[in-house]
């Protein structure tokens, strides 16, 4: 086999057409092989002689796409000093753009049973764990070109590639949970009508089901236990793995673009599968355990604020590089449109307390490409100070858990929650103005793949975890969930009645409310996980999107309900069709200059019609209030440039467990139209609702809030 020098540079396999490229960085190891694997299981070895910084190189030519290869780390295993070199592991290349396989829980894939110098090279990992493969980088993207949707006609929907598309009935068997089943015109018809603008999928990153839950019959079902941060998850594939992955990955890309919905990845950089000091050698511990994690002050173990054994090190320069990388990558090749940071504080994490100003955020901040694409933090983790709501730089939004926190205690009744949901309701003001940021920095949301599903939030008071066999200690126990009477399901009407109710109170303040509304994948059918609140192990119908017309037994999750999904949607497009409710400056609370409208831009008042007062505010059973949004003091253009004008509406929220009467207020329209009353199963998006004259009375059931337009 010919071998010449190659380059240090790109990193990883690189094919050009003729060969292959191949560029590794161990600062530790003392030699390096590229291990080419063939189909009767043998391996041709070829050590990479050249080396720059601390990368090792070579070219093969006639070196093919679909070629599996893995790495070889000759050096020290020291433990004590942090260095875990061993020869017997075929390691993955950190920069593979496609990975083969599936790790088999052999004992040859952990890295404790090596701590004997002795028997460190008694087993070959190779047989046992999973291979890189050398892709075809070519695609023809066609006119591909990102939709460049703007944060406030913004629309975010969480959603699984396998728990989203695994149960619809219109997809053929082979391509149900695979990429090619989001590019399916059924699913992406699904999206365009329920007004969705981006999909945030969950990782799709190559990920690894840890050995404890594989012996327990589970898996990493969520994938938030990353390998490769190139690669596309193989189980995700209907063509196959390998290289296909990245090609079928790229079709649903150039699909859903083409229905003008942006591609969002949630990417965990904060952590790898690699686990604690007992966990498997896959990887960058066998090539620089030192370079790539945070470890502790005796070298052996790893310090961890991620919960998942490791963290990798962010003041390293190599981790960084591969972090960058992997983003433009993304970007650039597979044309995704932004990323969701899983624990992103870990990313801030320089040493040990969280750095605003940490190198991570000032690369990305003047990179061309990555600071251009969406950019939202996940902003917490589980280290000391960790929970950053707030604190991000200008250039990124975040996932605002208060916003989720206020809005589920107002709802469910908590007392004094009427003083913060003023903030949530209107866009987190205290939490991002100061900054310079804007309303649509807060991605609100109500539920997420992490905890209730929407249908669950208002039926189970506690979670139920059992089928996740850790005797239900998993999961937050702390949900902020009512259940409206009874645990579960019931035949009860009333309490039925309820959660119906509640459930389209929470997606109307979601949808009404400043910034920028993420709905998780499901919940516009009432999804349910039985009371499960961490179904990340969970790949079953459990966990998995019921469809109208799915045939799914009865005894699975709830039938979907249709009712439900259109109430949804028509929160979505009011929210679409007029610009008050997702503003780009946040209010001022006094009329706006350069308009002849004298009234306030926003103004509150009590179920009686008077402003509301500090006293009000504050007051522990304050549960219901009125909200003037004033159209009219919107001095942003619209969709053709023009300025958008008598636009206004009244918010009438009732968190009280009792029917209020609200006077309408005075002086602010001389009649209003009721568009939307979550107490009726139907809205009057369309017209034809009641109408209602200031100063008159208008009854609101127990917690439930209605929408009033002002007829232009």
């Amino acid at each position: 086999m010919q071998v010449w020098p190659g380059h240090a540079y790109p990193l990883g396999a690189n094919y050009d057409g003729a060969g292959t490229n191949f560029a590794v960085f161990s600062e530790a190891a003392e030699r390096v092989e590229v291990c080419l694997l063939h189909e009767d299981g043998s391996e041709t070895a070829v050590e990479l002689r050249e080396s720059d910084g601390f990368v090792r190189h070579a070219y093969l030519p006639g070196v093919l796409p679909g070629q599996r290869y893995g790495f070889r780390a000759h050096g020290p295993y020291t433990p004590e000093n942090g260095r875990r070199c061993n020869s017997a592991k075929l390691l993955l290349d950190p920069y593979a753009k496609a990975i083969s396989g599936s790790v088999d829980w052999n004992e040859a894939v952990f890295g404790y049973h090596f701590d004997d110098p002795e028997r460190r090279n008694d087993l070959d990992s190779a047989p046992h764990t999973m291979t890189s493969v050398v892709i075809n980088p070519y695609f023809d993207w066609g006119d591909d070109r990102p939709p460049r949707t703007d944060y406030h006609r913004t629309v975010l929907y969480e959603a699984h590639v396998k728990g989203l598309t695994m149960l619809h009935p219109q997809l053929p068997d082979e391509l149900r949970g695979t990429y090619a089943a989001l590019a399916h015109p059924a699913v992406i018809a699904h999206l365009t009508q329920l007004g969705v603008t981006a999909l945030e999928l969950m990782p799709v990153h190559q990920s690894v089901t840890d050995h404890r839950l594989a012996e327990a019959g589970l898996s990493n079902y969520w994938g938030y236990n990353t390998i490769g941060f190139f690669a596309p998850h193989n189980a995700y594939a209907s063509w196959g793995e390998r290289g296909q992955q990245v090609q079928e990955f790229k079709h649903a890309v150039r699909a859903l673009h083409e229905a003008g919905i942006e591609v969002i990845l949630d990417v965990v950089y904060n952590h790898t599968a690699e686990g604690n000091h007992l966990g498997p050698t896959l990887s960058f511990r066998g090539l620089d355990n030192a370079s790539y994690y945070r470890l502790a002050d005796d070298r052996r173990y790893y310090l961890d604020t991620t919960g998942t054994g490791n963290s990798l090190l962010m003041r390293s320069p190599h981790v960084l590089q591969l972090i960058m990388d992997s983003l433009r990558y993304w970007v650039l090749e597979m044309h995704v449109d932004g990323f969701r940071f899983d624990l992103a504080a870990t990313l801030a994490r320089q040493f040990h307390e969280v750095d605003r100003l940490s190198s991570f955020f000032d690369l990305v901040q003047q990179d061309p490409v990555v600071s251009q694409v969406k950019l939202i933090a996940e902003p917490w983790d589980l280290g000391e100070g960790g929970y950053q709501v707030g604190n991000f730089p200008p250039l990124w939004t975040e996932w605002n858990g208060r916003y989720r926190d206020t809005v589920r205690d107002l709802w469910r009744g908590e007392p004094r929650a009427m003083a913060e949901f003023g903030f949530r309701l209107t866009g987190s003001s205290d939490l991002y103005q100061d900054d310079g940021r804007r309303p649509l920095a807060s991605i609100n949301f109500v539920t997420c793949h992490d905890g209730f599903t929407l249908h669950d939030l208002v039926s189970y008071n506690d979670k139920h975890n059992e089928a996740n066999g850790e005797d239900n200690r998993d999961g937050e126990s702390y949900n902020r969930s009512w259940n409206c009477g009874a645990e579960g399901p019931t035949d009860d009407a009333s309490v039925v009645a309820l959660r119906r109710r509640q459930k389209r109170n929470l997606i109307a303040t979601l949808m009404l409310s400043q910034g920028v509304p993420m709905l998780s994948h499901g919940d516009e059918f009432g999804r349910t996980q039985h009371g499960n609140n961490n179904a990340y192990c969970q790949d079953g119908p459990l966990a998995w999107v019921r469809w109208p017309g799915d045939g799914a037994p009865t005894d699975w999750s709830g039938a979907p309900d249709q009712a439900l999904c259109d109430f949804v949607r028509a929160m979505v497009w009011l929210r679409r069709d007029h610009p008050v409710f997702r503003r780009r400056r946040f209010f001022h609370g006094r009329p706006m200059e350069g308009t002849h409208d004298e009234l306030s831009d926003v103004a509150w008042f009590t179920p009686q019609g008077a402003e509301m007062t500090q006293r009000d505010w504050q007051a522990a059973h304050t549960r219901s209030l009125t909200v003037f949004l004033n159209g009219n003091a919107i001095s942003e253009p619209g969709e053709r440039g023009e300025r958008i004008t008598d636009d206004s509406f009244l918010l009438l929220f009732n968190a009280h467990h009792e029917p209020v009467d609200f006077v309408i207020p005075v002086n602010h329209g001389r009649e209003w139209e009721v568009v939307v009353d979550t107490a009726q199963e139907e809205t009057y998006v369309q017209g034809g609702g009641p109408k209602v004259a200031a100063g008159a009375q208008l009854p609101l059931e127990s917690r439930s809030m209605a929408v009033l337009q002002r007829p232009v």
